[in-house]
C-alpha cells in the first residue's frame, strides 16, 4: 500500500517536471545554441560562429550601458522596497483596526496591470500638465523633465518599480512578523529591552527567511526588469540616450527590432549566468541561523 501510494506520489510529481522541462530548460538548451550561430531570420544562411557573438559583448559599449543601468535599478530599488516595505509592515503590525483596508491599499499597485501603472506615472510626471510639476511650480521651483533628462530619468523608473512592488513586500513581512511568537517580545520586555532592542535582538534574526526571500526575488525581478522601461517611455523605449534601457531590452531590440537573433541569446546566456552567480551568493551569505 505504501509502495502504491510513493508511486503515485512519484507520478503527480512528474507532470510539472515534464511541464518545467519542456517550457524552461528546453528553451535555455535553444538559447545557448544560437548563440553560437549568427542567427538572422532575414539571412537564408546561419553559419556557425562559435564564441563571436560573446567576444562582440565585450566591445559593444550599449550592452555595457545596458548592464550599467541594470546594475543601477537593482542597487537602487531592491534595498528601498525591502526598507520601505519593513517599514510600514512593522507600522502596520502595531495597529487593530483598518489594518485589512491598509494592506489592500498598499497591495492594489502591485496587482495593477503594469503597462496601465506605467501610463498614469508618466501623465503623473508629465512637464506641460503633470501634477508633480504643477506642485513645484506652486512651490516656486523649476519644473523638472523627469522622463526626459539622461541625468532623472533612471531614478523615475526605478521609483515607479519600487511603488509596484511596495505592496508586495509589505504582505512577506506582514506574513514573516505575524510568524515570529509573542512570547519572545514578551519575555524581552520583562528583561529591560526596549523596542530597538527587541527588534535587532528578535524581529530583524528571524525575518531573516523572510529577507532572504524578499531579496533574492527582488534582485531578479530588477534584472530582469522590462516592461515598465518600455512603457514609461514609449516613444523612445530606453531612454534618452539610453540612460533607461536594461539587458533585458536590449535583448529584445536585437533580436526583434534588428533581427539578430545569435546576438540576442549569447546576450540572453549571459543574463542567464549573471542572475545565477548573484543568486547563489546571496543564498550563500545572506542566509543564517539564529538561536534565541
Amino acid at each position: 500500500m505504501r509502495r502504491h501510494q510513493t508511486r503515485t506520489a512519484y507520478t503527480f510529481l512528474l507532470v510539472p517536471l515534464v511541464f518545467y522541462l519542456i517550457v524552461r530548460f528546453l528553451p535555455t538548451l535553444s538559447a545557448l545554441r544560437l548563440s553560437l550561430f549568427d542567427w538572422n531570420i532575414l539571412k537564408e544562411q546561419q553559419p556557425f560562429v562559435g564564441t563571436e557573438n560573446y567576444q562582440r559583448l565585450f566591445a559593444d559599449e550599449k550592452f555595457g550601458q545596458a548592464l550599467r543601468n541594470t546594475a543601477l535599478y537593482t542597487v537602487i530599488g531592491v534595498p528601498a522596497q525591502i526598507a520601505l516595505g519593513l517599514i510600514v509592515a512593522l507600522l502596520l503590525n502595531k495597529i487593530r483596526a483598518l489594518r485589512g483596508v491598509f494592506r489592500a491599499l498598499y497591495f492594489a499597485p502591485y496587482v495593477t496591470p503594469i503597462v496601465a501603472a506605467a501610463w498614469v506615472w508618466q501623465w503623473l510626471f508629465s512637464p506641460q500638465f503633470g501634477p508633480v510639476n504643477t506642485f513645484l511650480i506652486w512651490l516656486h521651483i523649476t519644473p523638472q523633465n523627469f522622463l526626459n533628462s539622461p541625468d532623472q530619468a533612471l531614478a523615475t523608473t526605478a521609483a515607479l518599480v519600487v511603488w509596484q512592488n511596495l505592496g508586495f513586500q509589505i504582505v512577506l513581512f506582514l506574513a514573516g512578523l505575524s510568524a515570529i511568537p509573542r512570547s519572545y517580545y514578551e519575555a524581552a520586555e520583562i528583561d529591560g529591552a526596549n523596542g530597538t532592542q527587541a527588534f535587532w535582538k528578535i524581529t530583524w534574526p528571524l525575518l531573516n527567511p523572510t529577507i532572504v526571500f524578499s531579496v533574492v526575488t527582488g534582485t531578479i525581478s530588477y534584472l530582469q526588469l522590462f516592461t515598465q522601461v518600455v512603457n514609461l517611455n514609449f516613444t523612445d523605449q530606453g531612454g534618452p540616450l539610453g540612460s533607461t534601457t536594461t539587458v533585458a531590452l536590449y535583448i529584445y531590440q536585437m533580436a526583434f527590432g534588428r533581427f539578430q537573433m545569435g546576438y540576442a541569446s549569447a546576450i540572453t546566456v549571459v543574463l542567464f549566468l549573471i542572475i545565477l552567480a548573484i543568486t547563489l551568493f546571496q543564498l550563500r551569505f545572506l542566509t543564517r541561523r539564529y538561536d534565541l
